[in-house]
């Protein structure tokens, strides 16, 4: 395949070559395999239980440690709300009010996400700047009927020229009314890292971004600062990242040829939050929380979700402490046989990793270089929470090409649906992925891991988009808390499901942990 000289230009300037690219388009070709589910991890079978004393003990050794971490708070926050709105643009397009009533569309269409926001509208944070803003460009908006007032306050909202809040960051929107003052989730984020990503009534928070939005989260910052630093007794450090563009990839047709824009440039996309490995490998920190912008509370509940975040943090400083311990030992003694069967048992009972077969048969020196490279990985600790039919990732063991079975966190989009097993195990699986982790990402010696050393990358998908009405094929990265952290080694722990309060659609503001 031959690229124009401008192409070429173009790759490189993007800090890609062209074998990469050409490389992507064999992937098209070739198509990526699924994943092996084994089975689901379930209670007792890759997911931990604790119970109130285990709790207790985790949240108290965070507490004692805390101070002496060096921690960041690592939140993907590059989406805009567009999806959140999106039973609104159907509406729109969709709605002919000469021919009937809001009402009946709403039973004709099934249109429950619709019903649901003219129900609760005036619990939304945004409700009176919604019906301001409608009546000041109105005038004569209180003398319309309720279907011509429905139509109004939905272009409202969504007008490019009024309100546009489809085309906010989701994390610079109106979340929660309180008494005095509306919140953005962005707001959220930093009243929680107080409660539980502080060391010395500091705190470290890293938003990955757009960077057309980069000076709207600054003058949001720059707003809030000196009340949130007040009212948490808490300096913030904020630091901000965007997508590298190096890690976009090419478009191509449904006969896999590459897409060319209209000006005969080579049409790239972004990869998908698995391309947020490169903004994570930048971290020097001992401990790296992660979590969506749109999973926050209300602030009575932030104290019960920080609480779990800190025994998750917990749980991964005395998992480490113990690795740390091994290694030390393994780079300096000569292990006995008694030594060798205890650091393979941690492995196995509380790392999760699936010893080899032919373990036994290796000679000594081999069984502890075996155990150093085991050990010697990232660690992720991760909430896990019971499945209430909420879409998303879940956690499962899985079987690689090599025949090792491993903890791996999942998405739907990764299985063969036309595999019965297969899509049984995925439909009995008990729990699911919050995206709720907290990660430990330096080796024994205090060395910053390449993390990009740890990545499966044949978890990646292929999924379909559109451009100019036409089908086209995207590559996405794999995961960032999925593949991308394939050969890390994992911890799944049962976590309430007060800890998952994600905003996919705009009625989900309507849920008792978004109202005050």
């Amino acid at each position: 395949m031959n690229f124009t000289t401008t192409q070429i230009k173009q790759i490189e300037d993007k800090g890609l070559t062209v074998a990469k690219v050409l490389k992507q388009i064999e992937t098209f070709k070739s198509g990526l395999p699924c994943v092996n589910l084994e089975s689901a991890a379930i209670l007792g079978h890759g997911i931990l239980k604790l119970s109130d004393k285990e709790n207790q003990d985790y949240l108290t050794f965070y507490n004692t440690q805390k101070e002496l971490l060096n921690i960041i708070k690592f939140v993907p926050a590059s989406g805009a709300a567009t999806r959140m709105f999106k039973f609104l643009f159907e509406f729109l397009e969709t709605y002919n009010i000469k021919k009937e009533s809001v009402n009946s569309y709403i039973n004709k269409h099934k249109a429950t996400e619709l019903s649901l926001f003219l129900v609760g509208l005036e619990k939304f944070p945004f409700y009176k700047t919604l019906i301001q803003t409608t009546q000041d460009n109105n005038p004569e908006y209180n003398r319309l009927s309720n279907n011509e007032k429905v139509v109004l306050l939905a272009k409202t909202l969504l007008d490019e020229k009024h309100l546009n809040y489809s085309n906010f960051p989701k994390g610079l929107l109106p979340f929660h009314k309180y008494k005095d003052h509306i919140a953005t989730a962005f707001e959220e984020h930093l009243f929680e890292a107080a409660l539980y990503a502080t060391s010395k009534n500091k705190a470290t928070l890293h938003f990955t971004i757009s960077e057309i939005y980069k000076d709207v989260f600054v003058q949001e910052f720059n707003r809030i600062q000196t009340i949130v630093e007040r009212k948490t007794n808490t300096k913030f450090s904020i630091f901000y990242s965007y997508q590298k563009e190096e890690t976009d990839t090419i478009a191509v047709t449904t006969k896999n040829e590459p897409v060319e824009n209209t000006d005969g440039s080579l049409h790239f996309r972004p990869s998908g939050h698995g391309a947020l490995l490169a903004n994570l490998n930048d971290f020097d920190a001992d401990i790296i929380f992660i979590k969506n912008i749109d999973n926050v509370v209300v602030y009575k509940y932030e104290n019960e979700v920080a609480k779990h975040k800190k025994i998750l943090a917990g749980i991964l400083l005395k998992l480490q402490e113990q690795a740390f311990s091994y290694l030390k030992q393994l780079e300096v003694e000569e292990l006995g046989e008694a030594k060798t069967i205890e650091i393979a048992r941690f492995l196995r009972k509380k790392l999760n990793v699936n010893i080899s077969h032919e373990f036994e048969r290796y000679s000594p020196k081999y069984q502890l270089e075996y155990l150093k490279t085991k050990l010697n990985r990232p660690i992720r600790v991760c909430g896990m929470v019971r499945n209430e039919g909420e879409p998303g990732g879940g956690p499962f063991w899985v079987k690689d090409e090599s025949g090792t079975v491993s903890l791996q966190i999942v998405e739907s989009a990764q299985v063969d649906k036309k595999n019965r097993h297969q899509k049984n195990i995925l439909k009995n699986a008990t729990h699911f992925n919050p995206v709720d982790l907290v990660c430990g990402v330096k080796n024994y010696k205090g060395e910053k891991f390449d993390l990009t050393k740890f990545v499966d990358s044949k978890t990646g998908f292929i999924t379909m988009k559109t451009k100019t009405g036409k089908d086209i094929k995207a590559l996405e990265s794999p995961g960032l808390w999925n593949g991308s952290m394939a050969h890390w080694n994992t911890i799944f722990v049962e976590v309430p499901l007060v800890t998952f309060n994600p905003v996919k659609t705009v009625t989900d503001l309507l849920k008792a942990t978004h109202q005050v």
